[in-house]
This record gives C-alpha cells, sequence and structure tokens, in this order.
C-alpha cells in the first residue's frame, strides 16, 4: 500500500481524509465514529464563547435535484454550533485521549478580538492539534458582523488572523475563506501577512436553492419565509478547485482544500492543483462515514497505477499545467471523431452541434452522426454532452501543426 500520510501546517495527518466543521463533526460521539471508520481528521463544527446566542431554524436545508439525480447541490441555512466552547473542549480532550494518533482541529468564530482570544487559549489547554477560523459563512453570521463580512475584506481579514494568531503559542492557525470576493488570493495574501500558517478554501456559495411554485415562498419554508444560504456538494466543485489553483500559484501557503469533493478522484485533482489536506461534508452527509473506504481504496490503487510511493508526489503536479488564456496556443487543431460501433444513437451530438455549435454533425440515413471535419472547430460540446464514455473524442487535426 502506499504511503496516504501526510503533513499540513506542520500536523500529520494518517491519511488527507478529514471531515470539515460540519453537522457530521457536532459531538465527540460522533467524530468517534468517523476515526473508527478510517478518516484521518476531523475539524470540530465551529464554537464559541458562551455569551454568543446561537439560535437555529428548521428546516435548515434544501436540495438541487437535476434530471433525476438527487442531491446536485445541497443549500443549507444551519448557523455555527449550538455548542460552545466549554462543551467543544471536553469533546477535544475525550477524542485525543481516545485517538491520539488522529487529527482533532476545532472551528472557531468570535464577535471580537477578546472572543477569538479565549477561544484559541481554552482550545489549546484542551489539546487541540488544529485551530479553523470561520471567516467565511454567507448566511446569518455576517448579519451580526461576522462570517463573509470578515472574508471579504483583507484589512478585516488580516487584523482578525492577527488576533488568532497572537494568541495560539503551540498550535497552528488555518483560516477558512470565502469564494464570495473578488479575488480569493487576496485574502490568502492577507493570511499570509497575519503569521497564520494556512488557509482553507472554500466555504458555501450565497445561494437561494429555489422555490415552491405554488406557495411562491422559496425553500426551505421555516413558516412562510426563506432567506439566502450556503450552497455546497458537488455543483460547486469547479469553483472550489478553480479556488485552490488561484491560492497554489500566486502565494506559497499551505491549503486545504474543502468543496464539492465527493469520491477519491475529485480529492486526486484537488492535490494535484496544490491542497495537502482533503475535507469533506455534503457527500458525508448524504453517504454516511463509510466513504473513507472508497476514498482510500480509491487513492491507493491510483497511486499504485501511476507508480507512486506517497500521496505526497502527487501535490502541485498540475499548477505548471494552468496559464493564462492569452498563453494557449492558437496553432493547436482537434476534430471531433465518433466511434460509430459504441454509438447509441440519442441524437444528442447532433443537437448540440447544430444549435449550439458549428453545425458540423449531420445524421445518416442509418442516424449515426458524421462529423464535417471541414466544419468542425473542435469546441468539443458534443464530447461534453455525449453519454457513452469516449464515444466522442477530440483528436488532432491531421496536418495540422
Amino acid at each position: 500500500m502506499a504511503d496516504l500520510s501526510i503533513e499540513f501546517c506542520g500536523v500529520r495527518f494518517p491519511n488527507p481524509f478529514t471531515l470539515a466543521a460540519a453537522p457530521p463533526t457536532d459531538s465527540a460521539e460522533l467524530v468517534a465514529r468517523a476515526f473508527e471508520a478510517g478518516w484521518g481528521g476531523a475539524i470540530l463544527k465551529t464554537t464559541s464563547v458562551e455569551t454568543e446566542v446561537v439560535d437555529l431554524v428548521y428546516p435548515m436545508m434544501a436540495g438541487l435535484d437535476y434530471e433525476e439525480k438527487k442531491l446536485m447541490g445541497l443549500e443549507n441555512i444551519d448557523l455555527i454550533s449550538e455548542r460552545h466552547i466549554g462543551e467543544v473542549e471536553q469533546d477535544v480532550k475525550a477524542l485525543k485521549k481516545e485517538y491520539p494518533d488522529r487529527v482533532v482541529g476545532a472551528s472557531i468564530m468570535g464577535a471580537k478580538k477578546e472572543d477569538w482570544q479565549e477561544l484559541v487559549r481554552r482550545l489549546e489547554a484542551a489539546g487541540v492539534d488544529l485551530i479553523e477560523c470561520s471567516f467565511s459563512c454567507p448566511h446569518g453570521m455576517p448579519e451580526r458582523g461576522m462570517g463573509s463580512t470578515i472574508g471579504q475584506d483583507p484589512e478585516l481579514t488580516e487584523r482578525t488572523a492577527r488576533w488568532v494568531k497572537e494568541a495560539a503559542k503551540r498550535v497552528p492557525v488555518v483560516i477558512k475563506l470565502t469564494p464570495q470576493i473578488a479575488d480569493i488570493t487576496a485574502a490568502a495574501r492577507a493570511v499570509k501577512r497575519s503569521g497564520a500558517d494556512g488557509v482553507c478554501a472554500i466555504n458555501t456559495l450565497k445561494s437561494l436553492i429555489g422555490i415552491d411554485l405554488d406557495t411562491f415562498v422559496p425553500y426551505p419554508n421555516v413558516d412562510g419565509y426563506s432567506t439566502f444560504g450556503g450552497y455546497s456538494g458537488p455543483a460547486i466543485k469547479p469553483v472550489a478547485l478553480r479556488c485552490v489553483a488561484e491560492i497554489a500559484k500566486a502565494v506559497d501557503i499551505p491549503i486545504a482544500a474543502v468543496g464539492g469533493i465527493s469520491t477519491w478522484r475529485d480529492a486526486v485533482e484537488f492535490l494535484l492543483v496544490g491542497a495537502t489536506n482533503i475535507q469533506l461534508c455534503t457527500a458525508v452527509m448524504r453517504h454516511g462515514f463509510r466513504i473513507i473506504e472508497d476514498l482510500i481504496d480509491g487513492l491507493d490503487v491510483y497511486l499504485e497505477e501511476k507508480g507512486m510511493s506517497s500521496v505526497r508526489e502527487l501535490v502541485g503536479k498540475s499548477l505548471p499545467y494552468i496559464v493564462e488564456h492569452s498563453r494557449l496556443s492558437r496553432k493547436y487543431k482537434v476534430v471531433a471523431t465518433i466511434n460509430h460501433e459504441a454509438c447509441i444513437k440519442d441524437d444528442l451530438c447532433y443537437i448540440a452541434c447544430r444549435d449550439g455549435g458549428h453545425q458540423a454533425i449531420e445524421l445518416g440515413s442509418d442516424r449515426l452522426p458524421r462529423v464535417d471535419e471541414n466544419k468542425c472547430k473542435g469546441c468539443g460540446m458534443c464530447a461534453a454532452v455525449c453519454p457513452v464514455y469516449e464515444c466522442i473524442q477530440l483528436k488532432p487535426k491531421v496536418g495540422v501543426v
């Protein structure tokens, strides 16, 4: 088996898979079950000082289905944990005693400097391995000047992160960033300047998941009203992947990746763009802690197939291939090729090319699609809509350099 252990902010994880701060980490009992299943670490759900009022509403979640596929995305209007720092301190102590080889992190949020620093001191005393600070919650907390209100302003990000780092005497401090900012690298640079040790990208996207067409009330319906929430799940993976890649290329700082990660393949992609820690939430809430088995097995087999002995060999390998648009070759030409033996004659490629492409695909009397290479520009839309794996591929045009 390949070595799946990896360091993040100087903390050794037995494997890169970590439970994000969310409902699955809201008690020591839950996290203990996750550790028994094989998870390398967990970030306890965001906590606060005892004077912070946390008043949750229900229902707090609603899903987005697409073409008969359940939960392509999930919106939540959850807030931070109702369990204040006193209870979380006990969770940390219990978990570190029972699972000394697993990483126990804790997420915190404060309303003022004194709150942030009190939370840090108490968690360090309890034996926590890592502290994550939420500067990124997109709903509820910003109304109080917390959450993404901080993360959207690099000056506030730097100031608040410095407060936390000043109080941390032993453990690394990681700042969870919001994607709701024009340039996420500006926030990452602010974290770097503050002296904090790493960043976590990204938190959920501010959203409105949908509206009941009979009642006109958006989801989730809370006694006839709703609000904007945080969007997560597979649909936000491309946004998270872009954010992690941008940070990795611009700022020398350790990155924990979170956002839309559901499979070992997703995890590999985030490692390839520079992440050294992989966090999951929505996939766990849907499929349970047991998905860690597939994550570990899939990653191990992939490394073996690639001839790699350690997961660390993957980190950042794709970054050199991400360049500015202006650097992409204008001379490189490709054309769509269709495997007629695999074709199921669903006409999807024909329709996509006819109404959204270059009218380069025609249907024969046998209903098999044929590409006119003189018209085909190689845009890739036909391959994107085809449901049969590798039935349509883009290949370099013969005679074109």
